[in-house]
């Protein structure tokens, strides 16, 4: 059995997220290579959309915000939907068939809130009903109500779902099955309100592919991009039951390997691990998909790191300062007119090299988001997910 170093594993995970290699600028990147970023790292997470304009845009040399906009609204190489756990991410739209095959194969997630609200007939004439109105226009969340309801009846619009301090319309609680499914996805943004449209818009002749296979795939994808990994690194990850992510590996042609001692799997074939260590000063934004996906977190997050940066455990709540592929400090940006206020609490010393380096990934970050940055060493004020 292969026996790995940690220092290994994040010189992989580092070169295959496309954050090894020296900050660059060049020219404006071409869709195909945002999406291909995307891609690459199983989809961003798009809760705050700067947040993955900036994980996105810190992969592709010479990529800024508007290359990513411009990717997810003109070209469509891109689309916003839900991936892994549920939450808001961008999706490469070349993969759309993989994630909904392989989203709707899971078990039903504890998040699916309102799923009762429902009979399968019911819910099976709101999903024919989305998937009409939707097939050439963006709606906001009132104009697919109405849709709905004249398509079903007044019962799919009886405010009857949990909404915070409000009531949802009933058919909402069919929306999780539906982005699964692959009926609905975002749509641009009108003013405040938010939109959706058919992800057959941003794929023509788009169909999920079987459940089983896209499983499989995506597996694969999870372990090139995040591996050597354990079944319950992928549960975590994806939001499913831990017995039933081994299951899965068990079904499948993986290679296990040894990481400081502890077995863990990659894809049967993709065996080869850089021979030096990584080395290297990122910056990385609030769900950051390289701290969210890798593991294990005590070797992410050591010592300080994991009291300083991780929030009841969970990796993403702060932005924070990667030195040599692992989690050394946080740090947070301000944006006043066209200036980019940068923030960083190094959790160590900074010796005058690695100085350097940070200086020129907040030019980076500067560049992506279209500023004018400037960088203060020193204490982070700030909470989570601020």
């Amino acid at each position: 059995m292969t026996n790995l170093s940690w220092g290994q594993v994040c010189a992989r995970r580092l070169d295959r997220h496309g954050l090894s290699a020296p900050p660059a600028t060049g020219s404006a990147p071409e869709a195909d290579a945002v999406a291909a970023a995307v891609s690459t790292m199983c989809g961003a997470h798009a809760q705050v959309a700067s947040a993955a304009e900036l994980s996105v845009g810190l992969r592709v040399p010479g990529a800024t915000r508007t290359a990513v906009r411009e990717a997810l609204w003109t070209d469509r190489t891109v689309v916003k939907s839900r991936g892994p756990r549920g939450t808001v991410h961008l999706l490469a739209a070349a993969d759309l068939p993989m994630w909904t095959g392989a989203l709707s194969a899971l078990p039903v997630a504890p998040h699916d809130q309102g799923r009762d609200l429902l009979t399968p007939e019911q819910s099976e004439q709101v999903l024919a009903a989305i998937a009409e109105a939707l097939a050439d226009v963006e709606l906001t969340t009132a104009e697919l109500t109405e849709q709905v309801v004249a398509r079903t009846g007044s019962w799919a619009g009886d405010r009857v779902m949990d909404a915070f301090q409000d009531k949802w319309p009933r058919w909402i609680a069919a929306m999780a099955a539906a982005t699964r499914g692959g009926v609905i996805c975002f749509g641009p943004n009108r003013g405040r309100s938010t939109t959706y449209t058919s992800p057959a818009r941003w794929l023509p002749g788009f169909a999920p592919m079987d459940g089983r296979a896209a499983l499989a795939e995506l597996v694969r994808r999870y372990l090139y991009a995040y591996g050597p990994a354990t079944p319950a690194h992928f549960a975590r990850w994806l939001s499913v039951p831990a017995p039933w992510a081994a299951e899965l590996f068990k079904s499948l042609d993986l290679t296990g390997v040894t990481v400081a001692g502890r077995r863990a799997w990659v894809a049967a074939g993709d065996t080869d691990f850089p021979d030096d260590g990584p080395s290297g000063v990122r910056l990385l934004p609030y769900f950051d998909a390289y701290t969210v996906g890798c593991h294990p977190r005590e070797l992410l997050f050591p010592g300080a790191a994991a009291d300083r940066a991780l929030s009841r455990g969970q990796a993403g709540n702060y932005p924070v300062l990667l030195v040599d592929g692992t989690v050394a400090g946080v740090w947070h940006h301000r944006r006043s007119g066209r200036t980019v206020h940068v923030t960083v609490e190094p959790l160590r010393a900074l010796g005058a090299g690695r100085r350097r380096a940070l200086e020129e990934q907040v030019e980076r970050v500067g560049q992506v988001l279209e500023g004018n940055p400037s960088l203060t060493i020193g204490t982070v004020e700030v909470g989570p997910h601020a």
